[in-house]
C-alpha cells in the first residue's frame, strides 16, 4: 500500500484526495456497515467477499485499503482513475467500487461522534498526527503501535488498546500519518494522565523514527517541550530574536511556543 502511494506521489498523478488505512481501520469500517438489507443483497456481498479473499487471495486479516477522490470533469476524471488504477495494479491493487470509498470517508467523519459516545463506556481516544520520509514509512507506523501497545500494558490498560494508523497526505518527499489510539480506563484513577503519558512516549517514538513534530496540529504548549530538540538550541534562538524584535511586550501566543518573560500589558 505504502509502495503505491509512493509511486503515485513520484508521478505526481495523486487525485484530489488519497488515503492510505491500515487493516484496523478496513476492519472498524466494515464493523460499522450496515446490515444487509435484503438476502440478495447479502448474497452479492458474500460473492465480493469471496472473489477478493478466495480468487485473490487477499487475507482480511491483512490487507489494506486506499479511498480517492477524484475531481474535475468527466473526461479529465477517467483519465485520472485510469493512471492511478495502472499503477495500483503493478502493486496487487484493485478498484473496490465508489460504495466502499464512501463508507471510508464516511469513518473520518463520524470518528468524532464515536469518541464521544466510547467515553460513555470508559474508553478514551484522541488522534495525532506526523509527516515523515518515504523510506521511513512502514517503520514509523510500525514502531509507533507497537509502542503505544507496550506502553498501555506497562500503564497497567487491562485491555488491548486500539492502536491504528493511516496515510493522508502524500508529497514528493514524503506523508503524513494519522494515528488513532483508544483504550478502556477501567480501573485507572487519571486515565487522563495516563493518556497523556502514552502519547508523550509515542512522540519520542515517532522523533525516534524520523518523524516530525507535527505535520497540520501545531506544537503548541502540548509539544513545545520537544521544539528544542527538533529545530536545535540555533533555532530557538533565532525563534526568540524574531519573537522579541516583533512582539517585544510578549503580548501574542504568550509562551506557546518559547518560555519568555510574562507579559507586559
Amino acid at each position: 500500500g505504502v509502495a503505491c502511494l509512493r509511486e503515485v506521489a513520484r508521478q505526481r498523478c495523486a487525485p484530489s484526495s488519497i488515503r492510505l488505512m491500515d487493516n484496523m481501520q478496513f476492519q472498524f469500517g466494515q464493523a460499522l456497515k450496515p446490515q444487509a438489507g435484503s438476502i440478495f443483497t447479502s448474497f452479492v456481498d458474500g460473492l465480493k467477499k469471496m472473489y477478493i479473499t478466495k480468487w485473490k487471495g487477499f487475507d482480511p486479516n491483512e490487507l489494506c485499503v486506499a479511498t480517492l477522490l477524484f475531481e474535475g470533469a468527466k473526461e479529465e476524471v477517467l483519465a485520472q482513475e485510469k493512471r492511478v488504477y495502472e499503477i495500483a495494479s503493478k502493486f496487487r491493487g484493485l478498484p473496490a467500487g465508489e460504495e466502499n470509498g464512501q463508507r471510508g470517508y464516511m469513518l473520518t467523519f463520524v470518528i468524532a461522534y464515536l469518541r464521544d459516545l466510547a467515553m460513555e463506556h470508559y474508553i478514551v481516544a484522541e488522534s495525532f498526527e506526523t509527516s515523515v520520509p518515504w523510506d521511513r514509512v512502514l517503520d514509523l507506523c510500525r514502531n509507533v503501535k507497537e509502542r503505544l501497545t507496550r506502553e498501555c500494558h506497562e500503564k497497567g490498560v487491562q485491555f488491548p488498546p486500539m492502536s491504528t494508523c493511516r496515510v493522508t497526505q502524500t508529497y514528493d518527499s514524503g506523508a503524513c500519518v494519522y494515528f488513532y489510539f483508544a483504550f478502556n480506563y477501567r480501573g485507572l484513577s487519571n486515565p487522563v494522565h495516563v493518556y497523556e503519558e502514552i502519547e508523550n512516549a509515542a512522540r519520542d517514538e515517532i522523533l525516534a523514527c524520523g518523524g516530525s513534530l507535527s505535520h497540520h496540529h501545531g506544537v503548541g504548549k502540548c509539544r513545545k517541550k520537544w521544539l528544542t530538540k527538533t529545530v536545535s538550541d540555533v533555532g530557538i534562538g533565532m525563534m526568540k530574536a524574531v519573537k522579541q524584535y516583533t512582539d517585544p511586550q510578549n503580548i501574542f501566543g504568550n509562551n506557546n511556543l518559547l518560555t519568555m518573560d510574562k507579559a507586559k500589558l
